[in-house]
């Protein structure tokens, strides 16, 4: 098995096309995406990272190109020490990274998170669907074109909405942007605030007391 000092130089020869990624942590490459399952499992099989902590992406905005950069984070329990790998996904319009659910199952659940929220869709996934918006929901909210305060979406159900006449706002910060106090000594005074936006009673939500 690969020492902790060597990983750097065990990957990138094992995996050549592989480059070295700027990270202020642990050891991190940039690798072509068709190469992730692969080098996923060597990290795995032979360099005793047996953990996947997570499994996420990042939207570059909506001009860049690659736009998305797919993150996987790996640990090995009996070294202590952390890899990150990171591939730009060939389309910006329709992005597609490989599932390493059969590496590891908890995968299963990340890449469906990350599926639902940027719309990053895994190869070969056994069961890719959404995990925190409904089937059918238009839009992924991690995306950098999703505004902040959300889009105004009808209810799933038929019969809630019509009894309660709400929409929903699903979004990753409702109401943003977000600024925090400055100047503030007291943490929960210095706490970024936003405007609630996520009332929809048919009455005035009361104001905040002080009690």
């Amino acid at each position: 098995m690969t020492a902790p000092a060597d990983v750097t130089a065990a990957f990138q020869a094992k995996f050549p096309q592989a480059t070295s990624r700027p990270s202020g942590d642990h050891p991190a490459f940039n690798l072509p995406v068709a190469e992730v399952h692969a080098a996923l499992k060597y990290l795995r099989d032979e360099a005793a990272h047996d953990f996947l902590v997570d499994v996420t992406a990042i939207d570059n905005g909506v001009d860049a190109s690659p736009r998305f950069t797919v993150i996987w984070h790996v640990y090995s329990t009996t070294r202590h020490g952390y890899v990150r790998l990171a591939a730009d996904c060939a389309s910006d319009e329709n992005p597609v990274a490989p599932t390493v659910s059969d590496l590891w199952p908890t995968a299963n659940w990340h890449e469906r998170e990350t599926y639902d929220l940027l719309g990053v869709k895994f190869e070969n996934h056994p069961d890719l669907r959404r995990i925190l918006m409904w089937e059918g929901y238009p839009y992924h909210p991690l995306r950098k074109d999703f505004p902040l305060a959300g889009i105004q979406t009808p209810l799933p159900d038929i019969e809630v909405a019509e009894l309660t006449k709400a929409s929903v706002k699903p979004a990753p910060m409702a109401g943003g942007p977000f600024v925090a106090s400055s100047g503030e000594m007291n943490l929960t005074d210095a706490e970024p605030r936003a405007k609630d936006e996520s009332w929809t009673e048919r009455h005035e939500k009361p104001a905040p007391t002080s009690e």
